[in-house]
């Protein structure tokens, strides 16, 4: 699916100068891609990308599957090491598996999975599986893991915020233990965004290396009447 890229990029040699070196006061620019092909993912190498975001049409069978689950299975906590070559993925939810479209479901998660590890060359990966009916980090934070995959297969999806409209000296305790919409972290309120239910988000966490003080900016989203649970799959490093 990826073209064979190593974990990290070797560093270009730095010349040697005889004049005097006058560091630079700029603010790093990251940037966010967009689109419609899993394959986009392997941009994440680039030093500027902070998120890559693929958006997918949600198949009806799967968007079914969902909405069943969310309501006939109860709740569902799942945490475990998975290698994509090995796992069942029909034993993922067996209390799911008699619904209908469940094998389109897992085919689904068994693609992001094999994704992930072929992505970052990476025989297991650490997956989480979890129904939701409460924001679980309501704050906007950075994660301190050097890359993390999130698809919301149903309900609200994760909400970011672009660079250009936050101030991270207000994250965590600059925040004085203030609100988010208090603490002057968020500097343009209408600037927050949201990923779409079924979209892959792949976010560039703190222990990126050379993405140290940069990762992404996010929070879970504050379920509403209409759609008051999320079903929530997160790939991490093992």
């Amino acid at each position: 699916m990826f073209a064979r890229v190593p974990y990290r990029q070797p560093l270009p040699a730095v010349p040697a100068f005889s004049e005097p070196f006058y560091p630079v006061n700029s603010k790093p620019t990251t940037k966010v891609l967009v689109s419609h092909h899993l394959s986009e993912l392997s941009r994440f190498y680039e030093d500027d990308v902070n998120l890559c975001l693929i958006e997918r049409p949600q198949p009806g069978g799967i968007e079914q599957f969902v909405c069943s689950a969310l309501k006939k299975c109860g709740s569902v906590e799942i945490s475990q090491s998975v290698n994509p070559t090995r796992f069942d993925f029909s034993q993922l939810w067996p209390q799911a598996s008699a619904l209908a479209s469940y094998r389109a479901w897992t085919d689904d998660v068994a693609l992001l999975v094999s994704a992930f590890c072929e992505l970052f060359q990476r025989k297991q990966a650490s997956l989480r599986l979890r129904t939701l009916d409460q924001a679980m980090c309501p704050r906007f934070h950075v994660d301190r893991v050097p890359a993390r995959l999130i698809c919301s297969y149903g309900g609200i999806g994760t909400e970011w915020l672009p660079e250009y409209a936050l101030d991270r000296s207000k994250l965590g305790m600059g925040s004085c233990g203030l609100p988010d919409a208090e603490s002057g972290l968020i500097a343009d309120l209408t600037a927050i965004r949201q990923m779409p239910t079924y979209a892959v988000g792949l976010m560039k966490g703190e222990n990126w290396k050379g993405n140290e003080g940069h990762g992404l900016v996010h929070r879970s989203p504050t379920p509403t009447i209409l759609q008051p649970h999320r079903l929530l799959l997160t790939l991490d490093f093992l």
